[in-house]
């Protein structure tokens, strides 16, 4: 009888921060580095080291040991040091598709470039895995999967299984099922061997379906076993009854797909929690850095490389260098304990800095390159600026920018003539800040001079902006008409082409859906209640008190009305317990103030609500209810690359406490920027710019519960209502920053339509353009100095408007455009938005494009339609 070859895997698993910070934890990674170094030159018996798939660690290392890049080349290439796919290891249900694909993107082309990048998407321990993750995966020319958290065993019995995308892309899998540290601690005495081995690897064996068996031998940031290969000897001396083998995960795959026959398949996302804790609400811990995160990978993909490909197609250098900095500090965030929030808060400030970081190096980035087109363009007047869209087809819409105005009336004109709707929301004298800065390198050019400056928030309604291009605007001063204003009044009712919004008394919305004249009530209902879990978990108290804004006084009502846009503000006074103490004694005392603004744009078919909450009570999480009447089983939501319908209640709730789950298998679920419910006859999607958390509640699951923020005060505790037994996290620290004290924002929109079919395409277009604002840049000689940085007359090469790229016929969604890292030519990804048909590829792309994977470098298949759930990366010479 064939025995059972047990692969041992010597590796570590190395959280760059966590309880800790990462400068802790890279200075005890040099150390522990420069040993593997030594070892596996020293031993050839020690033949292979894992350090965890990730680059990042390399990378950190090197920084302090530059003289020992030959070394990790040498070992790295002779595949006994393994590295890569990742840069880091990053989450993959809140993170955006374009995070995950330059995650793999920089980290297989580093590894490369080292020598080899393991050919295996190993994921140790995030928390779930993405449904699309598969054809990712095989993007990069992965078709092995190495995991641990996700499936059940009422779903898999064995450790091995065919892992089936969304569209259908499949790949081997390997599940660890007791952790990626269950061989981490082995004993060395003879009399302690054989009862180890019948506890450790017999569980493995039960579950294992070959002769071959996953045993890694590796924990948290732990020293390598330097005797391991004479324990290994001692093992195969004291078990007659297996064979050892130190090993590569690779060479484990190799002896595995020998083998394997008529494995399960199993589909999708891999997201229960039954054996192995999946944190599902971590999607809203720290709100405050989740928003962030969210902000800037929208705007990096959807906002700054579009327009730095604008720019680059006018002759400007495209800054690989510098988007890859920004890219990796957002990687170093977006590893699952880091994007994740269950962090101390020491470390939390360290992930704050860094998107502090990206953000501005990102902004800076993006003005930079819009003043060098703006600084060609050939302006005739004095008071000019250019809207940049980063959408490839033309669109028209409500935009909101802000300029340097003088006191004088104007009008706002398109080099055509034509006057574009306006209104001032606000503006503050800025008068002596600005032109006591201006400079002029040329004091021969006469320049105007205002006599007074004002910055000025201004919204404009624009028509026909050029698709992937800019357009020229100016303030014409000799106008007689006069700058428009915001018309204000105590009016409680707001409306547009779309909607008719009232104020009603309970304090929620009444909405009118004018198209098909069907009123919905009691909309907008803020939901304050407990939060006893902790930064992995939400957890709501055992005696909780909840409280809706329903119940709460509304003060200070103010209606703003423009040609433009319409909008109400209003005060919502919430009372609501202090902390878990109070909540348990049903004591509301304390004010809860969420100042909240309800917009309605000239010809927008959303309702746009920005909310600030005035946080000064402990413990709790608030989120916003919209009924939508559609009594649903299940919802839609956007996820990496496609869209995903999930039950609106798993069945597994009746039963997790008498299998005893590791946790409550709650649907709380993750989306990328919206949900939708919908019917025959009616669809309604709730958009995000915030936290990408919602719930489908009410009796006939009709609600959508959007998430705003949740606060807790230890990063972990024990015996939680959703997550019984051992804390999750280290109990002992507290994170007051959690309690995000202070005003926290919250942007979002809301859409209800009737008498339409749910369309998919629509949806995830008027998510896309919600995310992606059309970017300005103001050019006047008065604001040549300091306050920019001094520039220079340029020759004006550049047109008044131009246009890149219209891609207005297919129904597929652009991901990003962006140039190609290893050539001259600029990538286009789009992908499937439909759960149950084709989608189109604009012809011109078919026709002059090259087909390429997410390596942008291996050709793919030339397609004219996608499939289901499907993606393509298209190369286009400009």
């Amino acid at each position: 009888m064939k025995k059972t070859k047990v692969h041992v895997i010597p590796h570590t698993h190395w959280d760059r921060e966590w309880y800790f910070t990462s400068s802790r934890s890279t200075v005890y990674l040099v150390k522990h580095l420069s040993e593997v170094l030594d070892k596996l030159e020293k031993d050839e018996e020690f033949k292979y080291y894992l350090m965890d798939a990730q680059t990042s660690l390399i990378e950190d290392y090197l920084k302090y040991r530059p003289e020992d890049k030959e070394r990790i080349e040498k070992l790295v290439s002779a595949k006994r040091l393994l590295t890569g796919p990742w840069f880091t290891q990053t989450d993959q249900l809140v993170i955006s598709q374009e995070s995950v694909t330059r995650n793999l993107l920089y980290g297989t082309k580093y590894a490369k470039q080292l020598g080899h990048s393991m050919e295996i998407g190993y994921v140790p321990d995030a928390f779930g895995q993405g449904g699309n993750m598969p054809q990712i995966y095989k993007n990069f020319g992965i078709d092995r999967f190495l995991f641990w958290r996700g499936v059940a065993d009422n779903r898999l019995k064995q450790t091995e299984f065919i892992w089936e995308g969304d569209d259908g892309t499949q790949m081997l899998a390997e599940q660890i099922p007791f952790g990626y540290y269950h061989g981490g601690n082995i004993p060395e005495d003879d009399k302690d061997v054989l009862p180890y081995v019948e506890e450790f690897i017999g569980k493995l064996e039960a579950k294992a379906s070959t002769k071959n068996v996953y045993f890694p031998n590796g924990l948290d940031q732990a020293p390598m076993r330097v005797n391991l290969p004479e324990i290994i000897k001692r093992f195969n001396q004291l078990d007659s009854n297996r064979e050892y083998v130190l090993q590569s995960p690779e060479k484990f795959f190799d002896e595995l797909e020998k083998d394997v026959d008529n494995l399960p398949v199993i589909k999708g996302e891999l997201t229960e929690g039954k054996h192995s804790r999946l944190h599902k609400s971590i999607f809203s811990t720290r709100a405050d850095l989740k928003q962030s995160n969210n902000e800037i990978e929208n705007f990096l993909a959807n906002v700054l490389e579009p327009i730095l490909s604008i720019s680059y197609s006018l002759g400007n250098p495209y800054p690989h260098k510098e988007l890859e900095e920004i890219w990796k500090l957002m990687f170093e965030n977006a590893a699952h304990d880091s994007i994740g929030g269950c962090n101390s808060d020491t470390t939390n400030l360290d992930v704050k800095f860094r998107y502090k970081l990206a953000d501005e190096k990102a902004k800076n980035l993006l003005d930079i390159h819009m003043r060098l087109v703006s600084e060609r363009i050939p302006y005739q007047h004095d008071l000019n600026f250019t809207l940049f869209n980063p959408i490839a087809y033309r669109r028209s819409g409500v935009v909101k920018i802000a300029l340097y105005i003088p006191e004088e009336n104007f009008t706002i004109k398109d080099y055509d003539g034509n006057t574009i709707p306006h209104a001032i929301l606000n503006k503050v004298e800025l008068t002596d800040y600005v032109l006591k800065q201006t400079i002029q390198l040329n004091p021969s050019k006469n320049i105007y001079m205002p006599k007074k400056v004002y910055l000025a928030e201004i919204l404009l309604y624009t028509t026909n902006l050029n698709g992937l291009g800019y357009s020229s605007y100016y303030l014409d001063l000799n106008d007689e008409g006069a700058s428009k204003t915001i018309e204000q009044s105590n009016k409680q009712h707001i409306e547009n082409d779309y909607f008719d919004i009232k104020l009603a008394d309970n304090n929620t919305l009444t909405i009118v859906d004018k198209n098909s004249s069907k009123e919905y009530t009691n909309q907008m209902i803020f939901v304050e209640n407990g939060d006893d879990g902790d930064s992995y978990n939400y957890s709501p108290p055992r005696q909780d008190l909840v409280s809706y804004s329903t119940e709460s006084e509304i003060i200070n009502v103010n209606y703003f009305a423009s040609e433009v846009e319409e909008h109400l503000e209003f005060t919502l006074k919430m009372k609501v317990p202090y902390n878990l103490e109070e909540r348990a004694n049903q004591v509301a005392d304390r004010d809860f103030v969420l100042k909240t603004t309800v917009s309605l744009r000239k010809n927008e078919e959303l309702i746009r609500f920005e909310v600030e909450a005035d946080n000064q009570v402990l413990s709790h999480r608030l989120c916003v209810q919209f009924n939508t009447e559609i009594a649903s089983k299940f919802s839609t939501a956007d996820q990496l690359f496609g869209t995903v319908t999930r039950p609106v209640y798993l069945p597994e709730m009746e039963v997790w406490e008498e299998e005893k789950w590791e946790e409550a298998p709650i649907s709380i679920e993750p989306m990328q920027s919206f949900v939708s419910l919908h019917d025959a006859q009616s669809v309604a999607t709730v958009f995000t710019e915030g936290v990408r958390e919602y719930e489908i509640v009410g009796n006939d699951y009709d609600t959508i519960q959007l998430t705003l923020f949740r606060t807790f005060s230890h990063m972990g505790k024990t015996d939680l209502l959703y997550r019984p037994g051992r804390a999750s996290g280290e109990t002992i620290v507290e994170t007051p920053d959690a309690q995000l004290l202070g005003k926290v924002k919250s942007t979002f929109a809301y859409r209800i339509q009737n008498n339409t079919t749910f369309d998919e395409a629509d949806i995830a277009k008027t998510a896309k353009e919600y995310l992606s604002p059309v970017a300005y840049y103001q050019f006047s000689d008065f604001l040549n100095g300091r306050m920019i940085y001094v520039y220079r007359d340029e020759e004006k090469t550049n047109d008044l408007s131009y246009n890149l790229f219209n891609y207005e016929s297919m129904d597929s969604i652009i991901s990003t455009i962006k140039k190609a890292e290893e050539s001259n030519e600029l990538i286009v990804r789009v992908f499937n938005p439909y759960v149950d048909k084709l989608s189109t590829i604009e012809e011109e792309l078919v026709k002059k494009g090259q087909f390429v994977m997410l390596d942008e470098v291996t050709e793919a298949d030339r397609l004219e339609t996608l499939k289901p759930y499907q993606f393509s990366t298209i190369s286009i010479s400009l």
